[in-house]
């Protein structure tokens, strides 16, 4: 995670930001502090990224990489405003002695990569539409040697794949069909057919840019509905507010780099 203590809405590169609407960035702090602290109370380890000034939307830490069985896949962001995030990220995983991978192609990270460990023997989901360039998927593939499924995303306001769609265990998903082309929902559905499927207002609200650790689910605390809807699958859903961070186009995954060891 990386503190947003430089977070702005400086320029908008997605449809969620406006530069006339005014960033609490105090607030915004303060509910950052508060996802860490659930993350921390649920047993996790955070590690943190040192935020950089300049660089207002790496707060966004889970579009700096992709990491799969200890393996890092680096970013290469699709505007220039973001691509000197691309550095820090490579920094901060080989100083961890992580085997790191540049990419060649453009690819936002975790923000259009997704790990399904257990179904159908270990798969990654990949968006392509908006950021992501098709050929990263590739690149991915041969970087991570798992195969990849690409679905492309057709709606500007879910221009991310974590915005769309997320694993909520080892074997299943939640996802809103609507983000998604016509061939990429039958992809889905017939992969995972026992998926939580989320609709219009769930998406809205950003809940399926949320992190799950298989039983507890931290997702918006906007997205009430799909909240039930998790809670009727089994799941635990655990709420935050993060209400400033959504200026910038983003949530909870968008705040959290998951460390696949």
């Amino acid at each position: 995670m990386c503190s947003p203590e430089h977070f702005a809405v400086e320029y908008a590169i997605n449809p969620w930001m406006d530069l006339t609407t005014p960033v609490d960035r105090e607030l915004a702090v303060k509910q950052w502090d508060r996802l860490r602290e659930t993350l921390v109370g649920l047993g996790h380890e955070v590690h943190l990224l040192a935020p950089e000034p300049g660089l207002p939307d790496m707060v966004y830490a889970a579009n700096g990489a992709f990491v799969v069985d200890g393996t890092v896949y680096g970013a290469r962001f699709k505007h220039e405003q973001r691509a000197a995030e691309a550095a820090a990220h490579r920094a901060f995983y080989e100083a961890q002695g992580w085997r790191f991978i540049a990419p060649n192609e453009t690819n936002e990270g975790e923000g259009d990569f997704a790990y399904v460990p257990e179904a159908h023997g270990g798969l990654i989901l990949a968006g392509h539409g908006f950021r992501t360039e098709l050929p990263a998927h590739a690149e991915a593939q041969e970087a991570l040697g798992r195969p990849v499924v690409s679905l492309r995303l057709v709606d500007p306001r879910f221009y991310h794949l974590d915005v769309a769609l997320a694993a909520v265990d080892d074997a299943n998903i939640v996802y809103f069909p609507g983000a998604f082309s016509t061939a990429s929902q039958r992809v889905l559905a017939q992969l995972f057919p026992d998926a939580v499927v989320a609709d219009d207002a769930d998406a809205i609200a950003f809940g399926l840019n949320l992190v799950s650790d298989g039983r507890n689910v931290v997702l918006n605390s906007e997205a009430v509905g799909l909240a039930e809807k998790l809670e009727a699958a089994g799941y635990h859903p655990v709420p935050v507010e993060l209400t400033e961070l959504k200026k910038g186009g983003g949530s909870v995954k968008c705040c959290i780099a998951e460390l696949r060891h």
